[in-house]
């Protein structure tokens, strides 16, 4: 470590001990007590809106949650631009010395060390999330270089989940997905002992990269700040995974393989080294093999000598003596040998060809079952923390009963399913009257009245079951921590059980699928299980709205209303949280409206009455990427059951700062997130289109600004999602509203996409006209009007072309940084579109 102080002409310090004057130089020394947590990264201010380079060390560390959260592959970046004409001045006006120079004084991983050390569990773990998305390394084992102690950071890794094709499932086209912690996969371990005259970290790249696919997984010296000095990040054990594609020609590897990289001098941290060997399948040690003392240190690792393959690094002729070293240790195998006359290329084939001898046959890991392992070195575990376990009981003691997900349904969630389907229908025919045929209208809506009275007291009648009971107690009982930890172990748990059984579902469906014609029923039971064995935290939200919904229908129960009322606070509280509230249950498409409206009235309580709201909704077909677009933009995560697109429409809350607070009129956006139109589940339904419009009406009419996502330039789907959404638009002209309408093509990475469409976008202002003529006749309204009439759209301003999501081949590919600047981009317009608006206060009334 570094221990002498530098201090340049700016005054900037390189520093000297952790954590006190590194805390200080990036501003983050109130963070160690009270950590950094995850809304004060996705709360909407000026600084979020800034895309010019960081100014100062202090900046760094924000420049870089920001830049995670919106998956950007320079989020690593460490360069700062130093103004210099506050100092100097003489010299710098008689000279051509540039007033501004970039700056590099702290190594990424040491700003990214430091920053995991001030964020709470919850933006560790997202951290982690938006870190393996952009292909970074994750910590394994995170060291304190204040208390010499590592942590097994299990908890951080939980939500990262991987899809991958081995070789063995490529000819049926199959794939896994799993939890990175619950995945089994062989470990190889990277280690150094001193100095060995190479960077480990860029030939490890070397060696898991595609040629046609390079990519920096690990900080090197040659990338910007890895030639700085390390302060606190000597010790630190990175994870990352490589994981096959399916494709000989691509893949390097035909399994998935885990890949751990200890930072600094393997001599010096011996409980890293030790647990390693344990929990690898393969520990590669590169030494300079001129260096006696480096023999020594061999010497005392011979208990893991079978699990060892050494890398002898020297640009001297002394492979024989090396030979002779390794003789008198008895380690004659495992040796490959870098010397000047062998070039990168030979030296990275090698390497693999090592690799791929230790995969053969070699036992695997679980990250899940290494904490034993840890403990036995005096490695602490992140999940130790006491709401983390708290959370953890809580979940489990509800998820543990979950036998046959469509059984646990009807018997813990007994309010939904069919009788909410019937239910909606009801409410949706009270409005309409389609149905009254020649009976007089209020003799019809008393029947009508009368069948929803009847679901009500048969809802009623059905007992709080226990496991729901539970999650009201504890979303009620724990404090923000500790329903942060709770929701989390919740939807973990919820989503392994998914996709256990949605892979055991899709292998059976594809057996079936091989002979259509004689297994035609059991393909229909096939769809219908797979339809039902999606379980999400949804689902009991949807269960704790239908309890209030019911009890507060039926007046005579007043005891029971009391005991409820405090429920729509629960869901106010989680809005706050940043959790998304479901706004349209996708299984029965019913609205609560009581339920909703009585979460957001108590949320305007809750702000005291500062609850000025615009909403932004995204529209588009199915898989194209909305959500993950509004994931990007905003750093939020959807809840989306596990191997599902979204069902129905789920609303989250983002916080705006106090210094925009004035430019935007309000306090919050709402972020409204659609199942896609012409879902193929839903396209054999005879009232499929009548679904995609009341969709599209619904979250048009709540919306201020709507972005209507669309895949590829031309996409075929384009005239069917239009003709959706310009009924849409055309009603809200009967409520005096024109929304402001925004189109993203996806994955158009040309950068002449916008004038070579130039045409397309004029002909598509032609559809538009002719869609909306033909809804203003099917609606009955005057057919002499166009698009601009009943809507806010600029041609040339609301078209944006966004690139693919991906650079290369996954599932190795990291996010692309085109994707990540253009959808910047389109955030930054979306804010200065809401800056001129007329915010409507308290929308919730509306909703």
């Amino acid at each position: 470590h570094a221990s002498s102080v530098h201090q340049d002409h700016c005054g900037l310090f390189l520093f000297f001990s952790f954590p006190v004057v590194l805390l200080h130089a990036l501003g983050l020394e109130s963070y160690m007590k009270n950590k950094l947590q995850l809304h004060s990264i996705l709360d909407i201010g000026l600084d979020c809106l800034q895309d010019k380079p960081a100014q100062s060390l202090k900046d760094l560390p924000w420049r870089f949650l920001r830049s995670l959260m919106m998956a950007s592959a320079t989020a690593r970046d460490t360069r700062y631009m130093q103004n210099h004409t506050e100092f100097n001045h003489e010299t710098l006006r008689n000279t051509n010395f540039p007033r501004c120079q970039v700056n590099c004084e702290i190594h990424p991983l040491d700003l990214i060390i430091t920053v995991l050390h001030c964020s709470d569990g919850l933006l560790q773990q997202e951290i982690f999330y938006k870190m393996a998305q952009c292909q970074f390394p994750d910590p394994l084992l995170l060291q304190n270089n204040d208390t010499n102690q590592c942590m097994l950071m299990l908890w951080a890794m939980r939500d990262i989940v991987k899809k991958w094709r081995p070789h063995s499932l490529a000819s049926t086209r199959g794939f896994c997905e799993e939890s990175i912690v619950l995945a089994n996969m062989p470990l190889m371990s990277f280690v150094r002992l001193g100095k060995c005259g190479l960077s480990k970290s860029q030939i490890l790249n070397k060696v898991f990269s595609n040629p046609q696919q390079h990519h920096d997984f690990f900080v090197h010296s040659e990338m910007d700040g890895g030639n700085v000095l390390r302060t606190v990040s000597d010790g630190l054990v990175e994870i990352m995974w490589y994981l096959p594609y399916g494709k000989k020609n691509i893949d390097i590897f035909t399994e998935p393989v885990a890949i751990a990289n200890l930072r600094g001098d393997s001599s010096s941290f011996q409980s890293q080294v030790s647990f390693l060997g344990e929990v690898s399948s393969g520990v590669f040690i590169f030494f300079d093999s001129t260096l006696p003392k480096n023999y020594k240190v061999l010497s005392q690792l011979k208990h893991i000598k079978e699990k060892v393959v050494l890398i002898a690094v020297s640009y001297e002729n002394t492979e024989k003596d090396t030979m002779v070293h390794l003789t008198k240790l008895a380690w004659r195998d495992s040796v490959i040998f870098k010397n000047k006359q062998m070039n990168d290329a030979q030296f990275v084939m090698s390497l693999r060809q090592a690799i791929t001898s230790v995969l053969q046959n070699t036992p695997k890991v679980r990250i899940n079952d290494m904490p034993k392992t840890a403990a036995k070195y005096g490695i602490a575990i992140d999940e130790e923390r006491t709401a983390c376990q708290n959370g953890k009981k809580l979940a489990e003691e509800i998820t543990c009963q979950i036998r046959d997900i469509p059984q646990y349904k009807k018997s813990e969630l007994p309010r939904q399913g069919d009788i909410l389907k019937k239910l909606a229908k009801l409410e949706k025919e009270e409005c309409r009257l389609l149905k009254a045929g020649d009976q007089p209208i209020e003799h019809y809506r008393s029947k009508l009245s009368a069948d929803k009275k009847k679901l009500r007291e048969e809802q009623n009648r059905s007992q709080i079951a226990t496991s729901m009971y539970w999650f009201i107690t504890a979303l009620s009982s724990l404090d923000k921590e500790g329903r942060f930890y709770f929701l989390k172990w919740m939807r973990l748990n919820l989503d392994a059980r998914a996709r256990k059984d949605l892979s055991v579902f899709q292998n059976q469906y594809k057996a079936k699928c091989c002979n259509l014609k004689e297994n035609m029923k059991d393909i229909a039971k096939l769809d219908e299980a797979i339809s039902n064995c999606s379980l999400g935290i949804e689902h009991f939200m949807r269960e704790m709205g239908q309890i209030y919904e019911a009890t507060f229908s039926l007046s005579e129960i007043e005891e029971f209303c009391e005991q409820f009322s405090y429920l729509p606070s629960l869901g106010a509280n989680l809005l706050l949280d940043g959790f998304p509230l479901e706004l349209v249950d996708g299984d029965a498409s019913h609205i609560p409206v009581r339920w909703i409206t009585d979460v957001l009235m108590a949320l305007h309580s809750n702000v005291n009455q500062n609850s000025r709201v615009l909403v932004v909704t995204i529209l588009g077909v199915q898989s194209t990427g909305k959500s993950t677009l509004l994931n990007t933009m905003f750093g939020v995560q959807f809840a989306v059951s596990s191997g599902r697109c979204t069902r129905g429409a789920f609303m989250q809350l983002i916080k705006i700062k106090e210094d925009l607070k004035k430019e935007l009129n309000c306090d919050f956006i709402l972020l409204l997130d659609t199942e896609g139109l012409k879902s193929p589940e839903l396209a054999q339904l005879e009232d499929s289109y009548e679904h995609d419009n009341e969709l599209a009406t619904l979250v048009v009419g709540l919306s201020d600004v709507t972005v209507v996502n669309i895949a590829m330039e031309n996409s075929t789907e384009m005239k069917d999602i239009l003709q959706t959404v310009v009924h849409a638009f055309l009603r809200m002209e009967d409520i005096g509203k024109k929304p402001k309408c925004q189109f993203v093509h996806q994955n158009v990475g040309d950068v002449s996409a916008h004038e070579k469409n130039m045409r397309d976008r004029r002909n598509l202002l032609q559809q538009l006209n002719e869609m909306i003529k033909v809804a203003a006749r099917m609606e009955k309204k005057q057919e002499q009007v166009i698009f601009t009439d009943v809507i806010e759209y600029d041609a040339e301003e609301n078209n944006w072309y966004v690139p693919g999501l991906w650079h290369g081949t996954p599932p190795m590919a990291p996010v692309s940084t085109g994707y990540s600047e253009t959808v910047f981009e389109f955030k930054k317009s979306l804010i200065e579109i809401f800056e001129g608006m007329q915010v409507n206060l308290e929308r919730h009334g509306s909703a």
